[in-house]
């Protein structure tokens, strides 16, 4: 389970068997995690995060997403 960023206490990863998907992003922090997709910004699915809680992990997903992307694709060898 790559981690991509550290920040304000969630943690941003994707698992190594889940190249099937399109890309995205899983942010983890205590027992909450959600999952990002990237190539449209949008929330896929919440365990746990308060509204306010997605609202700002969306934020730091459009700002970090080339970021993201970049790693999700070099890590599954997509170009």
């Amino acid at each position: 389970m790559p981690t991509v960023l550290k920040i304000f206490g969630y943690r941003f990863h994707f698992y190594s068997n889940e190249g099937n998907e399109p890309p995205h992003i899983h942010c983890r922090k205590e027992n909450s995690e959600c999952k990002f997709w990237l190539n449209i910004v949008v929330l896929a699915e919440n365990k746990g995060f308060r509204n306010h809680e997605i609202r700002e992990i969306e934020k730091l997903v459009f700002e970090y997403r080339e970021r993201f992307l970049e790693a999700y694709n070099e890590f599954h060898g997509w170009q």
